[in-house]
Protein backbone atom coordinates (compact mmCIF):
# COMPACT_ATOMS: atom_id res chain seq x y z
CA UNK A 1 0.00 0.00 0.00
CA UNK A 2 1.22 3.35 -0.73
CA UNK A 3 2.12 5.57 2.28
CA UNK A 4 -0.85 7.24 4.07
CA UNK A 5 -0.45 10.64 5.77
CA UNK A 6 -1.52 10.16 9.06
CA UNK A 7 -1.11 13.28 10.99
CA UNK A 8 -0.50 17.41 9.27
CA UNK A 9 -0.34 20.63 11.81
CA UNK A 10 0.61 24.00 10.70
CA UNK A 11 1.60 27.22 12.80
CA UNK A 12 1.51 30.44 11.00
CA UNK A 13 2.23 34.70 11.44
CA UNK A 14 -0.67 36.75 12.14
CA UNK A 15 -0.20 38.07 8.28
CA UNK A 16 -1.38 34.54 7.04
CA UNK A 17 -3.92 34.08 9.93
CA UNK A 18 -5.59 36.89 8.48
CA UNK A 19 -5.90 36.22 4.74
CA UNK A 20 -8.35 33.51 3.55
CA UNK A 21 -7.31 30.25 4.80
CA UNK A 22 -6.85 32.00 7.75
CA UNK A 23 -9.22 29.29 10.20
CA UNK A 24 -7.66 26.59 8.07
CA UNK A 25 -4.87 26.47 10.09
CA UNK A 26 -3.86 24.76 13.64
CA UNK A 27 -1.98 27.59 15.44
CA UNK A 28 -1.97 32.13 14.50
CA UNK A 29 0.50 33.99 16.24
CA UNK A 30 0.32 36.90 17.43
CA UNK A 31 3.41 38.69 16.30
CA UNK A 32 6.17 37.47 14.08
CA UNK A 33 8.57 36.95 17.31
CA UNK A 34 6.73 34.92 20.01
CA UNK A 35 9.00 35.95 22.91
CA UNK A 36 11.86 34.73 21.12
CA UNK A 37 15.28 37.25 21.26
CA UNK A 38 15.83 37.05 17.32
CA UNK A 39 13.72 36.49 14.10
CA UNK A 40 15.88 33.06 13.42
CA UNK A 41 15.01 31.67 16.50
CA UNK A 42 11.06 32.44 16.28
CA UNK A 43 11.42 30.42 13.20
CA UNK A 44 12.74 27.67 14.90
CA UNK A 45 9.83 27.63 17.42
CA UNK A 46 7.39 27.30 14.17
CA UNK A 47 9.03 24.54 12.96
CA UNK A 48 9.29 22.41 16.49
CA UNK A 49 5.28 23.63 17.27
CA UNK A 50 4.41 22.21 13.81
CA UNK A 51 6.69 19.30 13.87
CA UNK A 52 5.68 18.35 17.83
CA UNK A 53 1.80 19.08 16.58
CA UNK A 54 2.29 16.67 13.76
CA UNK A 55 3.37 14.02 16.06
CA UNK A 56 0.59 14.46 18.81
CA UNK A 57 -2.01 14.37 15.97
CA UNK A 58 -0.93 11.07 14.89
CA UNK A 59 -0.74 9.37 18.51
CA UNK A 60 2.37 8.21 17.70
CA UNK A 61 5.42 8.59 20.14
CA UNK A 62 8.73 9.84 19.28
CA UNK A 63 10.32 6.21 19.46
CA UNK A 64 7.90 5.32 16.73
CA UNK A 65 9.45 7.01 14.02
CA UNK A 66 12.24 6.32 11.96
CA UNK A 67 13.27 9.54 10.56
CA UNK A 68 12.56 13.54 10.86
CA UNK A 69 13.02 15.20 7.46
CA UNK A 70 12.70 18.92 7.11
CA UNK A 71 14.19 21.99 5.35
CA UNK A 72 13.86 25.80 5.10
CA UNK A 73 15.76 29.08 3.50
CA UNK A 74 18.43 30.43 6.36
CA UNK A 75 22.27 29.64 5.62
CA UNK A 76 22.83 25.73 6.54
CA UNK A 77 19.27 25.15 7.10
CA UNK A 78 19.56 26.53 10.76
CA UNK A 79 16.16 26.54 11.45
CA UNK A 80 15.70 22.87 10.77
CA UNK A 81 18.82 21.68 12.49
CA UNK A 82 18.12 23.78 15.48
CA UNK A 83 14.15 22.25 15.19
CA UNK A 84 16.15 18.79 14.92
CA UNK A 85 18.39 19.19 18.19
CA UNK A 86 15.00 19.89 19.79
CA UNK A 87 13.48 16.76 18.36
CA UNK A 88 16.29 13.96 19.40
CA UNK A 89 15.03 12.10 16.23
CA UNK A 90 16.91 10.57 13.31
CA UNK A 91 17.20 13.55 11.07
CA UNK A 92 18.04 14.36 7.75
CA UNK A 93 18.28 17.54 6.13
CA UNK A 94 16.80 18.88 2.53
CA UNK A 95 17.48 21.84 1.08
CA UNK A 96 15.00 22.69 -2.24
CA UNK A 97 14.21 26.10 -1.62
CA UNK A 98 10.60 26.78 -1.22
CA UNK A 99 10.14 23.08 -2.84
CA UNK A 100 11.40 21.55 0.70
CA UNK A 101 7.92 20.21 1.73
CA UNK A 102 6.96 18.83 -1.67
CA UNK A 103 10.57 17.04 -2.15
CA UNK A 104 10.20 16.07 1.73
CA UNK A 105 7.29 14.45 1.05
CA UNK A 106 8.63 12.52 -2.07
CA UNK A 107 11.72 11.28 0.54
CA UNK A 108 9.95 10.33 3.42
CA UNK A 109 7.40 8.14 1.03
CA UNK A 110 10.28 6.50 -0.75
CA UNK A 111 11.37 5.54 2.41
CA UNK A 112 8.31 3.81 3.43
CA UNK A 113 7.11 2.53 0.60
CA UNK A 114 11.56 0.72 0.13
CA UNK A 115 10.81 -0.82 3.46
CA UNK A 116 13.89 1.63 4.84
CA UNK A 117 11.21 3.10 7.29
CA UNK A 118 7.73 2.76 9.54
CA UNK A 119 6.97 6.28 9.97
CA UNK A 120 8.59 9.38 8.99
CA UNK A 121 8.09 13.12 10.15
CA UNK A 122 8.46 16.02 7.63
CA UNK A 123 8.39 19.82 8.13
CA UNK A 124 9.53 23.11 6.83
CA UNK A 125 9.62 26.21 7.66
CA UNK A 126 9.88 29.95 6.85
CA UNK A 127 9.93 33.30 8.58
CA UNK A 128 9.02 36.70 6.39
CA UNK A 129 12.15 38.66 8.78
CA UNK A 130 14.60 35.89 8.31
CA UNK A 131 14.14 35.62 4.63
CA UNK A 132 14.07 39.21 3.79
CA UNK A 133 17.50 39.83 6.17
CA UNK A 134 18.94 36.88 4.24
CA UNK A 135 18.17 37.50 0.71
CA UNK A 136 17.30 41.15 0.32
CA UNK A 137 17.54 44.37 2.77
CA UNK A 138 16.81 44.52 6.19
CA UNK A 139 12.60 45.63 6.62
CA UNK A 140 13.93 48.54 8.72
CA UNK A 141 15.26 49.81 5.45
CA UNK A 142 11.48 50.34 3.44
CA UNK A 143 12.73 49.71 0.84
CA UNK A 144 9.75 50.08 -2.16
CA UNK A 145 9.16 46.38 -3.45
CA UNK A 146 8.68 46.00 -7.31
CA UNK A 147 5.05 44.25 -8.17
CA UNK A 148 6.38 41.38 -9.46
CA UNK A 149 7.90 40.63 -5.45
CA UNK A 150 6.22 37.96 -3.29
CA UNK A 151 5.64 37.89 0.37
CA UNK A 152 7.71 35.21 2.55
CA UNK A 153 5.50 33.01 4.42
CA UNK A 154 6.02 33.15 7.91
CA UNK A 155 4.83 29.69 9.26
CA UNK A 156 5.20 25.73 9.43
CA UNK A 157 4.17 23.02 8.35
CA UNK A 158 4.27 19.41 9.06
CA UNK A 159 2.91 15.79 8.43
CA UNK A 160 3.48 12.65 10.10
CA UNK A 161 3.80 9.90 7.00
CA UNK A 162 3.04 6.01 7.57
CA UNK A 163 3.07 2.58 6.44
CA UNK A 164 -0.37 1.92 7.44
CA UNK A 165 -3.23 3.71 8.36
CA UNK A 166 -6.20 5.96 8.04
CA UNK A 167 -5.55 9.37 5.77
CA UNK A 168 -4.75 10.26 2.62
CA UNK A 169 -1.83 8.07 0.47
CA UNK A 170 0.70 9.23 -1.30
CA UNK A 171 0.83 7.41 -4.75
CA UNK A 172 3.65 9.02 -6.85
CA UNK A 173 6.09 11.39 -7.43
CA UNK A 174 8.18 13.29 -9.87
CA UNK A 175 11.55 14.31 -9.03
CA UNK A 176 12.41 17.56 -11.06
CA UNK A 177 15.58 18.70 -13.19
CA UNK A 178 17.07 22.23 -12.48
CA UNK A 179 16.31 24.81 -15.20
CA UNK A 180 17.35 28.32 -15.69
CA UNK A 181 16.51 31.06 -18.13
CA UNK A 182 18.85 33.70 -17.54
CA UNK A 183 16.34 35.42 -14.91
CA UNK A 184 18.29 37.56 -12.73
CA UNK A 185 15.90 39.45 -10.49
CA UNK A 186 15.47 38.11 -7.32
CA UNK A 187 12.11 40.05 -6.97
CA UNK A 188 10.69 38.24 -10.00
CA UNK A 189 11.22 34.76 -8.75
CA UNK A 190 7.70 33.57 -10.20
CA UNK A 191 9.61 34.00 -13.70
CA UNK A 192 12.44 32.04 -12.48
CA UNK A 193 10.82 28.85 -11.00
CA UNK A 194 8.18 28.44 -13.84
CA UNK A 195 10.05 26.93 -16.72
CA UNK A 196 11.42 24.13 -14.06
CA UNK A 197 7.49 23.48 -12.79
CA UNK A 198 6.30 23.48 -15.85
CA UNK A 199 9.30 20.91 -17.20
CA UNK A 200 8.15 18.53 -14.18
CA UNK A 201 4.50 19.15 -14.96
CA UNK A 202 5.28 17.52 -18.49
CA UNK A 203 7.48 14.81 -17.24
CA UNK A 204 4.85 14.28 -14.44
CA UNK A 205 1.85 14.08 -17.25
CA UNK A 206 3.89 11.91 -19.88
CA UNK A 207 5.40 9.40 -17.02
CA UNK A 208 1.66 8.45 -15.62
CA UNK A 209 0.20 9.18 -19.17
CA UNK A 210 -2.35 11.58 -17.45
CA UNK A 211 -3.44 15.03 -18.11
CA UNK A 212 -4.70 18.61 -15.93
CA UNK A 213 -8.02 17.00 -16.17
CA UNK A 214 -7.56 14.12 -13.87
CA UNK A 215 -6.77 15.68 -11.18
CA UNK A 216 -9.11 17.64 -8.71
CA UNK A 217 -6.31 19.96 -7.82
CA UNK A 218 -2.87 21.11 -9.32
CA UNK A 219 -1.48 23.16 -6.62
CA UNK A 220 2.34 24.83 -7.26
CA UNK A 221 4.07 25.96 -4.32
CA UNK A 222 4.59 29.57 -4.74
CA UNK A 223 4.70 30.69 -8.33
CA UNK A 224 2.78 33.67 -7.42
CA UNK A 225 0.71 35.31 -9.85
CA UNK A 226 3.55 36.43 -12.31
CA UNK A 227 4.67 32.44 -12.45
CA UNK A 228 1.59 30.83 -12.66
CA UNK A 229 0.50 32.94 -15.75
CA UNK A 230 3.67 32.02 -17.38
CA UNK A 231 3.61 28.42 -15.96
CA UNK A 232 0.00 28.00 -17.61
CA UNK A 233 1.29 29.87 -21.14
CA UNK A 234 4.35 27.00 -21.10
CA UNK A 235 1.99 24.45 -20.82
CA UNK A 236 -0.36 25.36 -23.63
CA UNK A 237 3.17 26.03 -26.02
CA UNK A 238 4.06 22.50 -25.19
CA UNK A 239 -0.01 20.73 -25.82
CA UNK A 240 -1.20 20.91 -22.35
CA UNK A 241 -4.43 22.63 -21.97
CA UNK A 242 -4.85 23.07 -18.21
CA UNK A 243 -8.31 24.58 -16.54
CA UNK A 244 -8.83 26.02 -13.16
CA UNK A 245 -7.62 23.41 -11.42
CA UNK A 246 -4.45 24.42 -11.73
CA UNK A 247 -3.59 27.54 -9.00
CA UNK A 248 -1.16 28.19 -6.89
CA UNK A 249 -0.60 28.32 -2.98
CA UNK A 250 1.17 31.61 -3.23
CA UNK A 251 -1.96 32.66 -4.76
CA UNK A 252 -4.34 31.28 -2.32
CA UNK A 253 -2.99 32.08 1.26
CA UNK A 254 -3.62 35.51 0.85
CA UNK A 255 -6.15 38.40 -0.39
CA UNK A 256 -5.63 41.73 -2.49
CA UNK A 257 -6.00 43.98 0.39
CA UNK A 258 -3.28 42.59 1.96
CA UNK A 259 -0.46 44.40 -0.15
CA UNK A 260 1.68 41.21 -1.14
CA UNK A 261 2.14 42.20 -4.63
CA UNK A 262 2.59 38.85 -6.58
CA UNK A 263 1.33 36.72 -3.97
CA UNK A 264 3.44 34.34 -1.56
CA UNK A 265 6.56 32.57 -1.40
CA UNK A 266 8.65 30.62 1.01
CA UNK A 267 8.98 27.12 2.29
CA UNK A 268 5.99 27.43 4.32
CA UNK A 269 3.73 28.81 1.66
CA UNK A 270 2.94 25.22 0.33
CA UNK A 271 3.71 23.59 3.34
CA UNK A 272 0.91 25.23 4.81
CA UNK A 273 -1.83 25.53 2.77
CA UNK A 274 -1.56 21.67 2.31
CA UNK A 275 -0.87 20.80 5.54
CA UNK A 276 -4.14 22.91 6.51
CA UNK A 277 -7.00 23.61 3.68
CA UNK A 278 -5.93 20.92 1.21
CA UNK A 279 -5.77 18.15 3.84
CA UNK A 280 -8.87 19.18 5.39
CA UNK A 281 -10.70 18.92 1.76
CA UNK A 282 -9.27 16.10 1.28
CA UNK A 283 -10.40 14.05 4.31
CA UNK A 284 -13.82 15.62 3.88
CA UNK A 285 -14.07 13.81 0.25
CA UNK A 286 -14.42 17.49 -1.34
CA UNK A 287 -10.25 16.42 -3.05
CA UNK A 288 -9.90 13.05 -4.11
CA UNK A 289 -6.59 13.46 -5.99
CA UNK A 290 -3.97 16.02 -5.85
CA UNK A 291 -0.92 16.80 -7.47
CA UNK A 292 1.25 19.26 -5.50
CA UNK A 293 4.18 20.73 -7.20
CA UNK A 294 6.71 22.52 -4.81
CA UNK A 295 9.03 25.20 -6.38
CA UNK A 296 11.99 26.49 -5.73
CA UNK A 297 14.66 29.27 -6.39
CA UNK A 298 17.50 27.75 -5.89
CA UNK A 299 20.05 31.01 -5.41
CA UNK A 300 21.82 32.38 -2.63
CA UNK A 301 22.90 35.81 -1.56
CA UNK A 302 26.63 34.87 -2.39
CA UNK A 303 25.59 33.64 -6.04
CA UNK A 304 23.22 36.58 -6.53
CA UNK A 305 26.05 38.85 -5.54
CA UNK A 306 28.24 37.79 -8.06
CA UNK A 307 26.09 38.21 -10.82
CA UNK A 308 24.71 34.81 -11.03
CA UNK A 309 21.39 33.95 -12.34
CA UNK A 310 18.05 32.08 -10.52
CA UNK A 311 17.91 28.51 -11.37
CA UNK A 312 14.98 26.77 -10.71
CA UNK A 313 13.01 23.50 -9.70
CA UNK A 314 9.99 22.04 -9.15
CA UNK A 315 9.15 18.31 -7.03
CA UNK A 316 5.72 17.13 -7.80
CA UNK A 317 3.58 14.48 -5.22
CA UNK A 318 0.31 12.97 -5.93
CA UNK A 319 -2.02 12.75 -2.86
CA UNK A 320 -5.26 11.01 -2.92
CA UNK A 321 -7.83 10.42 -0.86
Amino acid sequence: MPPVILASYTVVGPKEGQGPLGTTFDEVWTDNIHGEKSWERAESKLLETAMQGALKQSGLNPEHVDYMLAGDLLNQIISSNFSARTMALPYIGLYGACSTMALSMAVGSMLIDGQFARNVLVGVSSHHETAERQYRLPTEQGMQRPMSAQWTVTGAGSLVLGQSGAGPRITAATIGRVLDYGEKDTANMGAAMAPAVTDTLVNHFNDLNRKPQDYDLIASGDLGMVGLALSQELLKRSGITSGPEFTDCGVLIYDKNQDVHAGASGCACSAVVFAGNIMQRLKAGELKRVLLVGSGALHSPTSQQQGESIPGIGHAVVIEA
